[in-house]
C-alpha cells in the first residue's frame, strides 16, 4: 500500500510527471531515438510546469481579488471548498486509503473502457481524477458500501464520467480547435454543455452569428485585438473599484497604497495568462505527436483529454467575457437562491475564471457574443445552484456547511444521494 501511495501522491496526481510520462510512453511505442524521447519528455515536462506557473499566478491574483470582492460588498455565506471535504473525508473519517485505491481504479477503468469501447478519450488531468475519486469515495461510504466494492463502484462511476465528459464535449471542442487532435479532461463540463445549451437557444445563429473573436474596432482602439492588452484593459479598472469598494486594510499591503497594490495585482493577473498561454503552446507542440504512439499501440484512436487553460488560446476574448459573465450570474444566484431556502454560495473567483472562462468559449462557438453573454450569466447560476443543493445534503451526513464546485463531482455525488444510494440501501 505503501507504494501505491507514492505513486498516486507524486505521480499520478502531479500532472506535470504523469503527462510526460505517457508522452516518453507514446515516443518509446513509436521507437523514436534515445535523444528524441528525452527531449519530447523533458519538453513535455517542462510545457506543463510553464502552464502551472502561469495558473499559480493567475490563483494568486484571484485569491486576493476574491477577499476584496467579498469584504467590499460585505459577503457572507459558504464558500466551495472541495479540497476541505477531502481533507475531512481523510482525517476524520479515515478514507485516505479508500480514495486513494478509488483514484487508482478510475484510472485502470479509464483505460479499459477507452480500449474496449468507441469512447477513446484518456482523461489526463490528475487533481481533477482525485477530487471525483473523493465525491464517488464518501457518497459510497455514506449509501453503505465498504472495502473492494466502494473502490470498484467509485472507480467505475468515475471513470465513466472520465470518458463520458470530453466524449459529449468534443463536437464543440472540435469546431473550437478545428481538430480531434485533443479533447476537454475537466470536470465542469456539464455546466460548459449547459451554456452552449442557453447560447444555442437564445444566440445568434446562421450568418447573424458573431464571434466576439471578431470584434472590429476602430483605429484608435485597435491595441485592443492584443490578448494581453485587451485582458489589462478589463481587468485593472475591475480590480481597482472592487479595492475603492474594500478599502484599506483588508490585505496586508506593507508600505505601498492599497489601490497601486490592486493595480499591480491586475498586472500579474495579466502576467500569468501571458505565461499560462506559452506554456500551452510549448505542452501542445510535444504531447500531440508523443501521443500518438499510444493512439497507435495500446488505445486505438486515444485521444488525450488535457485540462482546461489548454483550450484558452484558442478563443481568449470568449475567456475573458465567460469569466465576466459567469461571474455575474453567481452573484444574481447568491441572492436569489436563499429566497428559496438554499445555501447561500459565494463566488469562487478561481472556479469562476477557469470554468466560467472555458464555457465562454463554449457559448461563443455555439452562439456567437449574445449567445456568451446569456449563457454566461445563466451558466453562473447554474454552477452556484448545484452546490447550493449538495450543502443540504452534506449536513445530513455531518459535513457542516461544505460544498464542492466542479459541477460534473457534485453531479456524481446527487447521483448517489438520489439515485444509487436508495438503491444500494433498498437491497
Amino acid at each position: 500500500m505503501g507504494v501505491v501511495n507514492f505513486i498516486i501522491q507524486n505521480i499520478l496526481t502531479q500532472a506535470s510527471i504523469t503527462i510526460a510520462l505517457i508522452a516518453m510512453l507514446g515516443l518509446l511505442l513509436q521507437k523514436k531515438s534515445v535523444g528524441q524521447v528525452i527531449s519530447g519528455t523533458l519538453k513535455t515536462l517542462l510545457g506543463f510546469q510553464v502552464l502551472s506557473a502561469g495558473s499559480g499566478i493567475i490563483v494568486g491574483s484571484l485569491t486576493y481579488f476574491g477577499e476584496i470582492f467579498t469584504a467590499g460588498f460585505n459577503m457572507q455565506g459558504i464558500i466551495p471548498s472541495i479540497e476541505a471535504i477531502n481533507g475531512q473525508a481523510m482525517n476524520e473519517l479515515g478514507l485516505g486509503r479508500d480514495i486513494a485505491l478509488t483514484f487508482l481504479a478510475i484510472f485502470v477503468f479509464n483505460i479499459i473502457i477507452a480500449r474496449f469501447t468507441k469512447w477513446k478519450y484518456i482523461f489526463l488531468t490528475g487533481q481533477a481524477i482525485l477530487w471525483m475519486a473523493t465525491m464517488t469515495t464518501v457518497f459510497g461510504y455514506f449509501a453503505g458500501l465498504r472495502g473492494l466494492v466502494l473502490i470498484i463502484v467509485g472507480g467505475i462511476v468515475g471513470a465513466v464520467f472520465a470518458v463520458a465528459m470530453p466524449a459529449i464535449a468534443q463536437p464543440i471542442i472540435r469546431k473550437v480547435t478545428g481538430s480531434d487532435d485533443i479533447a476537454l479532461g475537466h470536470f465542469c463540463t456539464i455546466g460548459y454543455l449547459f451554456e452552449a445549451g442557453v447560447a444555442h437557444i437564445f444566440g445568434e445563429k446562421g450568418e447573424n452569428k458573431r464571434s466576439i473573436e471578431d470584434i472590429n474596432l476602430p483605429k484608435s482602439f485597435e491595441f485592443l485585438q492584443d490578448t494581453y492588452l485587451s485582458v489589462m484593459v478589463v481587468m485593472v479598472p475591475l480590480y481597482i473599484i472592487t479595492a475603492a469598494f474594500a478599502g484599506a486594510g483588508v490585505v496586508d499591503t506593507g508600505s505601498q497604497h492599497y489601490l497601486m497594490y490592486a493595480f499591480l495585482q491586475a498586472i500579474q493577473f495579466v502576467v500569468g495568462v501571458y505565461v499560462l498561454l506559452a506554456g500551452v503552446r510549448l505542452l501542445l507542440g510535444e504531447i500531440v505527436p508523443a501521443f500518438r504512439g499510444i493512439a497507435m499501440k495500446l488505445v486505438p484512436n486515444a485521444i488525450p483529454a488535457l485540462d482546461c487553460p489548454v483550450f484558452f488560446p484558442y478563443s481568449p476574448n470568449a475567456v475573458i467575457l465567460g469569466f465576466i459573465t459567469t461571474t455575474i450570474g453567481t452573484i444574481i444566484a447568491m441572492f436569489v437562491l436563499p429566497m428559496f431556502g438554499l445555501a447561500m454560495i459565494l463566488p469562487g473567483m478561481l472556479t469562476n475564471f477557469f470554468a466560467g472562462g472555458t464555457a465562454g468559449i463554449f457559448g461563443n462557438a455555439t452562439g456567437g457574443r449574445r449567445g456568451a453573454i446569456i449563457g454566461g450569466i445563466a451558466h453562473g447560476f447554474f454552477i452556484t445552484l448545484l452546490p447550493a443543493l449538495l450543502v443540504t445534503i452534506f449536513n445530513h451526513l455531518g459535513f457542516v456547511n461544505a460544498t464542492a464546485t466542479d459541477v460534473d463531482t457534485v453531479v456524481a455525488a446527487l447521483l448517489y444521494a438520489w439515485i444509487l444510494s436508495p438503491i444500494l440501501k433498498a437491497f
